[in-house]
């Protein structure tokens, strides 16, 4: 489990002082992890006309110890996870304020506090207000076998590279799921579902994704084995190469790919689905 505190970060700019091994607000060094390039920014807009935006992306870099690692994105933000080959556990916050004047967006986010008790990581600030609203958004690095529990709350989901016992909930928002292994389970309530599969098997217990509106894209290498089911009850189902189905496809497909294997299954109650190989468009 992750050790306990409370954490009150500040801007990557002003802070380069290394807090020992545990903990560490340096960034890490370029191409030192390949292919797991960080991605968060304060580029995108956010708080629209009515307001004055202040935005700040911060880091910290925890140990990892076991245990099952929860995330709230709470209102208006979402989480994105990341497997890597290191044993430790980067955070990246992305925090984002709307006041009426810059002052009062920065000085809000100052009031937003980032806390991890155990293995949870939230953000807490001030209550809502009609002239001020704040969100946090995280991009977090995990060892590749992690134990997760995820939510939002009008925000997204993404998972890539990671494989252990899984959970997510998405309060609109849509979800990605990439390269997962293990026990994953999840729904999304108004979103889509993207899933992509890699190797040649689903190794561990399987997948089970639902959203009940929004569409499902599922991409599948070629000689993949698994249990397939997937289907919508009010859309259409696109399948993008040859396979060997007993009885009409319709509305719901159940079919065993190359030998068969763990279950994998991703559906949807409103809204059409894509199963194809990967590489197709």
């Amino acid at each position: 489990m992750i050790k306990r505190r409370t954490l009150r970060f500040t801007t990557l700019v002003a802070m380069a002082v290394c807090l020992a091994c545990v903990s560490a607000f340096a960034p890490y060094s370029s191409g030192q992890e390949r292919n797991h390039e960080r991605k968060m920014d304060c580029n995108d807009s956010w708080g629209g006309d009515r307001y004055s935006s202040h935005c700040e992306v911060q880091e910290q870099t925890l140990a990892a110890t076991g245990g099952t690692l929860s995330v709230n994105g709470g209102r208006n933000g979402g989480v994105s996870v990341k497997g890597w080959e290191r044993n430790n556990v980067l955070v990246r916050a992305r925090i984002q304020t709307g006041a009426k004047s810059s002052a009062e967006a920065a000085e809000l986010a100052r009031q937003i506090k980032i806390e991890t008790a155990g293995s949870q990581i939230r953000a807490e600030g001030p209550a809502g207000q009609d002239d001020k609203h704040w969100a946090v958004s995280y991009e977090i690095f995990v060892p590749q076998q992690s134990d997760l529990s995820l939510e939002t709350y009008n925000g997204g989901i993404s998972i890539t590279d990671v494989r252990g016992q899984i959970e997510f909930k998405a309060h609109n928002g849509g979800v990605s799921l990439k390269r997962l292994g293990g026990n994953v389970r999840g729904t999304t309530t108004n979103g889509g579902l993207s899933v992509d599969l890699a190797g040649t098997r689903w190794e561990g217990e399987g997948l089970d994704a639902v959203t009940r509106n929004g569409g499902v894209s599922i991409s599948i290498p070629e000689n993949y084995s698994a249990r397939l089911e997937s289907g919508t009850r009010n859309g259409g189902l696109n399948i993008g190469f040859p396979m060997t189905v007993q009885g009409r496809v319709d509305k719901e497909i159940s079919v065993d790919l190359g030998s068969g294997g763990a279950t994998v299954r991703a559906v949807t109650t409103n809204g059409g689905v894509t199963i194809r190989r990967k590489g197709q468009d």
